[in-house]
């Protein structure tokens, strides 16, 4: 997703109250700059999950950015604040980061209920993108057993215009019809639940 200059120039986070946690000072210091670029002024530090818990209970959040942590421990609090039934923090936009995001990283972020996993090094214009893309889709809620966090189902809308991302994306153009329509009664015998016997 791309953004033109005219809507960088009108994003901006003066009003928002944003959750940092990252254990290096380093990482603390590039999130702060990138996160004051886009207009934030109040922004609340975590170095550990203990103090973000703390800031949890005593604010309230309109953006979470934490790092994965050692040990995964980044992952443990997003599972936490998703269950922590504290609202409005629990439905917080959360982005996670981590040095690296293999396949299995990308699975556990997604399933402990991070909006986004974005790897390191962070660029404004990555972070920018995935903030307007969590405000414009709105993804409704889920909250069962096994999971709570955004809905999980992303829309496809098929393959980009073009040529697809992968080698073995179809084309998207549509051909023409290489038999007769299937008539009315024919199609709704195959979507109708019908009794069969064994």
């Amino acid at each position: 997703m791309g953004l033109d200059a005219n809507s960088r120039a009108r994003f901006n986070l003066e009003r928002a109250v944003v959750l940092l946690l990252d254990g290096t000072p380093l990482g603390m210091e590039i999130l702060v700059q990138v996160i004051t670029g886009f207009g934030a002024k109040v922004i609340h530090r975590a170095f550990n999950p203990e103090e973000a818990r703390d800031i949890v209970h005593r604010y309230e959040l309109d953006l979470v950015v934490t790092d994965a942590l050692a040990g995964g421990e980044g992952y443990e609090f997003v599972s936490w604040l998703r269950r922590s039934a504290i609202e409005p923090n629990c439905f917080a936009p959360i982005l996670l980061t981590a040095g690296h995001t293999p396949a299995g990283a990308v699975a556990k972020s997604r399933d402990c209920g991070a909006d986004f996993i974005m790897k390191k090094p962070l660029t404004p214009q990555l972070v920018l993108e995935r903030v307007v893309w969590i405000a414009r889709e709105g993804r409704r809620f889920v909250d069962c057993d096994a999971y709570a966090g955004p809905d999980r189902r992303v829309q496809k809308k098929g393959v980009p215009f073009g040529k697809g991302r992968r080698r073995e994306d179809l084309s998207g153009k549509v051909g023409d019809s290489s038999g007769p329509d299937m008539d009315q009664s024919l199609i709704d015998t195959l979507v109708t639940t019908q009794k069969v016997r064994l």
